[in-house]
């Protein structure tokens, strides 16, 4: 499995929320160059599927990394970026300041999800991509989810304000890996509760 952040976009370039994935919000033109930059790196690999969220800046990322290549696309709502609720079109600051002073059960203010829903949700896409068989997948989503994933690899449960993840980097993880760190998000999701020790 191969999990690549989408390319800059429009919103992020500008330190800017959006979790819903009707609000049109494309790659910049350093994000369109990342994107291309990620597909030479990955044109000697063998690709069995490529599986990305449902918003525009995902989709572009795709479209321009695997332009000359015939690789199947499918895209997963369940990767989607966190719904913001009232917080969407505003700053990551005051997102972050938010969730950092929230439980992982709090949904944002405005129809938004907690972090709790957030995880259930990227574990659905998580098993259903495991499920895959003898497939390398490659997966263009979000910060959230790839960060999620990547901690649980390593033992981390989620903490309320996460590292950023670098636009269109590939992070490998095998089959073994993948499953570890599934089984990590289930047991912080069956007793969620941030680390003490986090920090913003």
């Amino acid at each position: 499995m191969i999990f690549a952040r989408h390319g800059e976009s429009e919103y992020s370039v500008a330190g800017l929320m959006n979790g819903d994935p009707s609000v049109p919000v494309a790659l910049t033109a350093s994000g369109r160059r990342q994107a291309a930059a990620l597909g030479a790196r990955l044109a000697s690999r063998r690709l069995d599927l490529c599986v990305t969220s449902a918003f525009e800046r995902a989709r572009e990322t795709a479209e321009i990394a695997l332009a000359a290549r015939d690789v199947p696309r499918r895209v997963c709502k369940a990767l989607n970026d966190i719904v913001v609720g009232a917080f969407e079109g505003k700053t990551l600051a005051e997102y972050r300041a938010w969730a950092h002073a929230h439980d992982p059960h709090a949904p944002a203010p405005g129809g938004g999800e907690s972090r709790v829903e957030s995880v259930g949700r990227y574990l659905r896409a998580f098993a259903a991509i495991a499920a895959l068989p003898d497939s390398t997948v490659l997966v263009i989503a979000h910060g959230l989810p790839i960060r999620y994933v990547l901690n649980a690899a390593r033992g981390e449960g989620p903490v309320p304000v996460l590292e950023q993840v670098a636009y269109a980097e590939p992070y490998e993880l095998s089959a073994d890996e993948l499953g570890g760190a599934i089984a990590e998000l289930e047991a912080w999701r069956s007793d969620p509760a941030w680390a003490s020790s986090a920090s913003p």
